[in-house]
């Protein structure tokens, strides 16, 4: 096992021609949890955009190594192949194809073995009754008239379904109640392991509870301007980012 799991040095990504990362330097070695927080238009969804290979965002400058190899210039479908999943804050309706098709087809897409789909099929309604969705999801389109809760939920359960080596979470907690937002932190914490990495982009501290937190990161204006441990995150709460902002400015 690599003793890094992701390292980003150096870099700087633009999105529709505006640069949003100006030199970002992160770290995530296995086992470990890491959060991403900072205000609005800091970037911290572009940088999960950008190691997931979105077309849409251009490198300009730096380095994204995963497990030791370049992958700067892999595209999206190769990166997930080895091993790199995100949840996005708003994901996409996929009419014409259902929630169980897709999972099967990336499984198998991931892996590259034959799946035995009688055995799929049982390890995906546990995997569901796990996040309390009911079964009948898995025969609908994929995130058509689902909840944000079910959707949100049906990103959990894509985790767990694909066990990736990095899974990136980009504020899947937005816009949950209370109870969803307990069933998903159960979800992550199912998933995690001491193999695997998580890198957690939340306003929230509540999806952290059950989770131990190994380092904590304040982005903005395009880098990480402050790291430390889950005690960062209470002073967040009690003085907002601003004077983070104005002591990385002195």
């Amino acid at each position: 096992m690599a003793d890094k799991l992701l390292e980003v040095s150096g870099l700087h990504a633009s999105v529709d021609g505006k640069e949003i990362l100006n030199g970002l330097n992160l770290t995530v070695s296995p086992g470990e949890t890491h959060v991403l927080m900072g205000p609005n238009g800091a970037g911290k969804s572009t940088l999960g955009n950008v190691i997931l290979g979105n077309p849409e965002y251009k490198v300009n400058a730096g380095k994204i190594l995963f497990e030791g190899e370049d992958i700067t210039k892999e595209k999206t479908d190769a990166r997930a192949r080895r091993g790199i999943f995100m949840s996005f804050q708003s994901p996409e309706e996929v009419p014409g194809v259902t929630l169980e098709d897709f999972l099967r087809v990336s499984k198998r897409a991931v892996t590259g073995k034959p799946l035995k789909v009688f055995a799929f099929q049982k390890q995906l309604k546990k995997t569901m009754e796990s996040l309390s969705m009911d079964e009948s999801y898995a025969r609908r389109y994929l995130n058509v008239g689902f909840s944000g809760g079910e959707k949100k939920k049906a990103e959990i359960l894509q985790m767990l379904i694909l066990q990736p080596k990095l899974a990136i979470l980009d504020e899947t907690d937005s816009g949950l109640d209370v109870d969803a937002v307990r069933i998903v932190s159960e979800g992550i914490r199912q998933y995690k392991n001491e193999s695997n990495a998580l890198l957690i982009i939340t306003h929230n501290a509540k999806i952290l509870e059950n989770l131990k937190v190994d380092a904590v990161h304040v982005l903005a204006d395009g880098k990480i301007i402050r790291t430390g441990g889950p005690e960062l995150i209470d002073e967040i709460s009690r003085t907002g980012f601003r004077p983070l902002e104005e002591g990385a400015a002195q």
